[in-house]
C-alpha cells in the first residue's frame, strides 16, 4: 500500500470516527433534553413548579408565553400559573407529539404539537385543545437549561 493512500485511509477513518462520535454526543443530548421535556409534563399536570426550578434558567427579563398571555419571570411562571392550576382544575392532561429537536452546539430548539385537555373547578367546564409549542434551550455547565417557551392552542376541531 502507498503512503499516500495510507494516509487517505487513515484520513477517512478519523473522519468517520468524529462523525460517529459526534452523531452519539447529538443522541445523548437529545436524550437529555426529551427528559427535561418529560420533567416539565409532569410539572404542568401536577401544578408543581420543582421541574421548571430545575431546569429553566432563572434570569432577568424571561418571558414564557402562551396563548396569547405571558409570564415575566420564572418566579412569576411557577407561582401565578403552573402552581395555581393545581387548585384551579380537577385534571390536566398534556400530551407532547411530533416532537423535533434541533440541536446547533451549546443552543436547542424543540418544535411539538400539542393536546391539552382539563377541567376547570370553579364551573366544571371541561377543555380538549391542540396547538403546538416551542422551547429554547442552552447548554450552561454541561446541562441544557430552558430559556423560552411558547405555546398556543385552540379548541380541537371536529
Amino acid at each position: 500500500m502507498s503512503k499516500t493512500k495510507f494516509i487517505s485511509l487513515k484520513l477517512k477513518a478519523f473522519f468517520f470516527c468524529t462523525l460517529m462520535f459526534a452523531i452519539s454526543l447529538n443522541a445523548s443530548d437529545e436524550k437529555k433534553i426529551m427528559a427535561i421535556i418529560d420533567d416539565i409534563k409532569y410539572g404542568w399536570e401536577n401544578g408543581d413548579g420543582a421541574p421548571f426550578s430545575k431546569h429553566f434558567l432563572d434570569f432577568e427579563g424571561a418571558k414564557y408565553f402562551e396563548s396569547g398571555g405571558q409570564n415575566i419571570g420564572l418566579k412569576d411562571l411557577i407561582e401565578n400559573h403552573v402552581e395555581p392550576e393545581k387548585d384551579a382544575l380537577y385534571f390536566l392532561e398534556l400530551n407532547f407529539l411530533d416532537i423535533d429537536i434541533r440541536i446547533e452546539g451549546d443552543f436547542a430548539w424543540v418544535i411539538a404539537d400539542t393536546e391539552v385537555r382539563g377541567k376547570v373547578r370553579r364551573n366544571d367546564y371541561e377543555f380538549d385543545k391542540t396547538g403546538h409549542q416551542t422551547f429554547l434551550l442552552k447548554r450552561i455547565e454541561g446541562n441544557w437549561k430552558v430559556l423560552h417557551t411558547h405555546s398556543s392552542s385552540r379548541d380541537r376541531r371536529k
